[in-house]
């Protein structure tokens, strides 16, 4: 499952996507990760979450990131959670096609490996493609 969370900056995604991440730690059978462009979110989610500045990593295209989120599942079978906060700073891209194609390679892995996945782009939602519109 994939959800996606779309807006200007300065529209309350990260607050949002931090409450989301605070409930999941007490909610989720499993470990919860979170990636994030820098490390912003360091004091305002709960300590038992995994926080990966993704800048640490150089995630900055989509099939780096599908490795490394397969990785970070090859290493730790209980994840149910994944984060991804700034999907299109982190990878370097504009919305287009190819972040759809990501979000539905997360979508097909999540059900494959039973994880959730919790999105956001710094986007006006009228940026979505046709095929990112079932996120929303």
């Amino acid at each position: 499952m994939v959800r996606l969370i779309m807006g200007m900056k300065g529209s309350g995604k990260t607050k949002q996507l931090i409450e989301l991440i605070n409930n999941a730690a007490k909610d989720e059978p499993g470990n919860v990760v979170c990636i994030e462009a820098n490390r912003n979110m360091t004091y305002d989610i709960h300590y038992h979450i995994r926080l990966i500045d993704a800048q640490e990593y150089r995630l900055n295209n989509y099939d780096l990131m599908r490795g490394f989120i397969s990785g970070l599942y090859a290493g730790n079978y209980d994840i149910t959670h994944v984060f991804i906060d700034n999907l299109c700073k982190i990878t370097g891209h504009d919305v287009d096609k190819e972040t759809e194609e990501f979000l539905n390679w997360l979508d097909v892995f999540g059900e494959q490996n039973n994880i959730k996945f919790t999105a956001t782009i710094s986007a006006d939602i009228s940026a979505a493609t046709d095929g990112m519109q079932k996120y929303l």
